[in-house]
Order: C-alpha cells, then structure tokens, then sequence
C-alpha cells in the first residue's frame, strides 16, 4: 500500500488495484477511513471529525491529481497540507 502524503499525523494511502469508486485511504492513529476522491465524503471507516476536515481540503487541492492517479496506477508523492 504505497503512502502518497502524510501531514498533521495524518498518513494518506492509495492501493492501485482496490475496488470502485474511485478513493484513497488515510490512517491517523487507531483511526482508518476510505475517502471519496469525488468528493472527500468518507465511504467507510471511522475518522475524527477535526483530522477528516484536514483530509477534505487536502482531497479538494489535489482532487484533479487523485483522480489521474487513480486512473493511471502510477504512484508518485503528493505535497502534504501544510
């Protein structure tokens, strides 16, 4: 599972052969939640509210990156929020 961002304790995960839709994993803590690219809506898991809000605006900057990374399986670090 290659780790694509990490900020704020928040580690950020992509598997590139995981299951529709379109979304990415984060892990803060004992805390794991799958994230919608579409739309940083939480598709399942538990997140604490103050960390998945970090999670969304970083989703929402990067969301046209997430997406074509999705698509293309090609791994690549993205810029933390900061």
């Amino acid at each position: 599972m290659p780790e694509i961002s990490r900020f704020f304790g928040i580690i950020v995960y992509m598997f590139f052969n995981d299951h529709n839709p379109p979304h990415f994993k984060v892990k803060y803590g004992e805390f794991e939640a799958n994230i919608l690219i579409n739309n940083g809506n939480v598709l399942d898991g538990d997140f604490p509210v103050s960390k998945l809000k970090l999670v969304q605006a970083w989703a929402e900057i990067h969301k046209d990156e997430l997406s074509v990374m999705w698509e293309s399986k090609e791994f690549h670090k993205i810029k933390p929020l900061q």
